[in-house]
């Protein structure tokens, strides 16, 4: 996969991406008995959204990104919210430093699919204590076609950019196995996947933003055209809603596994 998936991208990320609902959020500290004292390792961190997430229900945290954007991005988050518990490492998951310890927790927000996941599963499954566990968590992109709002957004995208989903300098790869069936074959015994189904609500800007945040480097791509793409855009949606806001079906899936048997 090309190494600048997110290149320019970090700051709309932080801003734009939505959070974890706190029902999920709950579950993480429920199933893993996180007390406030053990240690957290997020991979593939971005800009700190599920690290900064569960910093307070944790000791320490370290999130590892291979993208100094991304990390520097991070470090103003925690800053802002006076988060001192967190320290970020500059790194590819499949290539770990090796003094960083074990971990009561391994996590993987929206990042488990651009990773080897059989190489980082038989790495972490030694860095994680006996009664801790691994969580990976994902949803689907915003621009995915399940209402008449986002099919405007897929076709005005396709408009301007093609039909090719890029990924950085490169293209998207689809994942043929489930995230559940290559955890199974894991290190991991104890597997369970949880469906969480909620709506989340947005509006134009925030939809832009959005787009600006992935991989598919829109608003580099779009160059001159961007202010085109965006009137477009806008277009498009108020044609879908009269009051300017959207609504998404969200579904969201975590993957909970740990070590026992």
């Amino acid at each position: 996969m090309a190494g600048d998936l997110f290149s320019g991208t970090a700051g709309y990320y932080a801003r734009y991406r939505p959070g974890y609902p706190p029902e999920f959020l709950d579950d993480v500290a429920r199933r893993f008995s996180l007390p406030g004292t053990g240690r957290l390792l997020d991979l593939g961190c971005g800009p700190g959204t599920l690290t900064l997430a569960l910093a307070a229900r944790m000791r320490e945290v370290i999130g590892v990104d291979p993208e100094p954007e991304m990390l520097a991005e991070a470090a103003q988050q925690a800053d802002r919210a006076g988060i001192r518990n967190v320290r970020w490492v500059a790194a590819a998951a499949e290539n770990l430093p090796s003094d960083l310890g074990r971990f009561q927790l391994v996590t993987m927000g929206r990042s488990f699919h651009w990773m080897d996941r059989d190489q980082v599963l038989a790495t972490v499954a030694g860095m994680v204590t006996p009664t801790g566990g691994l969580v990976i968590v994902s949803d689907y992109r915003l621009d995915r076609p399940a209402t008449d709002w986002q099919r405007a957004i897929e076709q005005t995208q396709a408009k301007f950019l093609g039909t090719v989903r890029r990924a950085g300098s490169g293209v998207v790869v689809p994942t043929m196995e489930s995230h559940e069936i290559v955890v199974k074959r894991s290190p991991f015994r104890r597997v369970e996947r949880i469906l969480y189904e909620f709506e989340r609500r947005w509006t134009i800007e925030q939809v832009i933003g959005y787009l600006y945040s992935t991989s598919f480097q829109v608003r580099g791509l779009l160059g001159a055209r961007r202010t085109a793409f965006e009137e477009e855009i806008t277009e498009a949606l108020r044609a879908c809603s009269s009051d300017g806001t959207f609504i998404e079906p969200v579904q969201l899936v975590a993957v909970f596994a740990s070590l026992g048997t």
